[in-house]
């Protein structure tokens, strides 16, 4: 059984519950719940996953390890030097770390903001908040505890923005003005950490896209975006809007908020397919998010200024995006003026009957090369592909009439 405790919140005299997924007799009596957890406790916040930091002042390592035998669960050190391990149980993820400094105060002055250096002891059932942070959360404010914090760790600049997303909190004045004064440090963070930060602005909505937006004006993420500039990242809110009006008619949208994210980093890279994939590959995102941005990113041209699109462009187009065409539809209806193009696609793909966005061949190849005795070679793709577009313009609706066709085409070829 997974045993709930709970803390008095000292706002409005709430009572609060922190689940703490084991015997607490397994803790050293002076032993701290740090971090996200109180923080999110005295908010009232609820999150679907379990995730406790603790600080011990010494014998952290061991009490970690203590636990994960006794529940038999996964323990991996991470960090030898500094005494933190991580326990890993079916629904939480607990990490011990060892005390930085000779007292809990210490520990608690070396954090990146007020709102995250609030401690709790689970045994007395009392607050300790040296730096006053439970003020900073009844004024929904993010206040830096120092500048010197900041520059020990650079992505904390950039963490600054992501919190204040999550939480819906203002960053206070003069801790804005450090991280930007504090940018260029971020050029030391390694790319992954950064891509990390990014995601989590890129999947707040429009708190995300407001702070996105505002940590690229305060030059926090320039370099990674040098080929962009500001009016993309005013887009954001826009794909969010097309999100929502899309989903009214297909609710895929609404089921798969992928297609947003990977719409939104479209909308952010280069709009040049070659310069954006290389800011992605320098980013270090997966080869699934590269594709499907450079892929919307190369068929955007098929439909800017495009009236209205033939069969032969359409079918070509599905062919060329295939399961990246939701993304693609994202983006331009954001991009392009045509949504009444844009309507009839989506339409077309969304409709798994439709022949144009998801073609049924009349034969295959080997057919043609039983049929007309002809040899595996390229012009194979070709003759299914005018085999196709004939069938979907109605030119043909027989297995006949398409070794006709493939038969004139290929007399035709030869005469010339």
């Amino acid at each position: 059984m997974n045993p709930c405790y709970s803390i008095k919140k000292l706002m409005n005299n709430e009572q609060l519950l922190i689940k703490i997924p084991f015997d607490l007799s397994l803790l050293p009596p002076d032993t701290f719940l740090v971090g996200g957890a109180v923080r999110d406790a005295i908010l009232n916040r609820e999150k679907k996953t379990i995730d406790l930091d603790f600080v011990l002042p010494i014998n952290a390592v061991n009490t970690a390890r203590n636990i994960a035998q006794k529940y038999h669960a996964g323990f991996v050190i991470l960090d030898s030097e500094r005494q933190i391990a991580r326990v890993v149980l079916k629904d939480a993820t607990l990490d011990f770390a060892q005390q930085e400094g000779d007292s809990l105060d210490t520990d608690l002055r070396r954090r990146d903001f007020t709102i995250n250096a609030i401690a709790y002891n689970p045994f007395e059932q009392k607050i300790f908040d040296p730096l006053n942070g439970k003020i900073d959360l009844e004024n929904r404010s993010l206040k830096m505890i120092s500048e010197t914090n900041l520059k020990d760790d650079p992505l904390r600049l950039l963490r600054a923005y992501r919190q204040a997303a999550q939480l819906n909190f203002k960053i206070e004045n003069n801790t804005e003005k450090t991280v930007a004064k504090l940018a260029p440090l971020l050029k030391k963070v390694a790319p992954e950490r950064i891509k990390t930060e990014l995601d989590y602005l890129l999947t707040s909505n429009k708190l995300g896209n407001y702070y996105l937006t505002l940590a690229y004006q305060n030059e926090l993420i320039k370099p990674w975006f040098k080929n962009s500039s500001e009016p993309q990242f005013h887009l954001l809110d826009k794909i969010d809007l097309f999100t929502e009006k899309i989903s009214e008619n297909y609710p895929e949208y609404k089921n798969n908020d992928n297609w947003n994210y990977l719409a939104k980093i479209a909308c952010l890279v280069s709009q040049n397919p070659e310069i954006a994939e290389q800011d992605l590959i320098d980013l270090k995102y997966s080869r699934y998010v590269i594709r499907n941005v450079v892929a919307s990113l190369t068929n955007l041209p098929k439909i800017i200024n495009q009236q209205e699109m033939s069969l032969r462009q359409q079918y070509f187009l599905f062919l060329d995006l295939k399961d990246v065409f939701p993304v693609f539809a994202l983006l331009a209806s954001v991009l392009v003026g045509n949504l009444t193009t844009i309507a009839s696609l989506l339409h077309r793909y969304f409709n798994p009957a439709d022949p144009v966005a998801h073609p049924k061949p009349l034969i295959t190849g080997n057919d043609l090369i039983r049929e007309l005795d002809i040899k595996p070679s390229p012009k194979i793709g070709k003759l299914l592909t005018e085999i196709a577009i004939a069938h979907i313009e109605g030119k043909i609706k027989t297995v006949s009439q398409a070794y006709l066709l493939a038969k004139n085409i290929l007399n035709k070829q030869e005469s010339n």
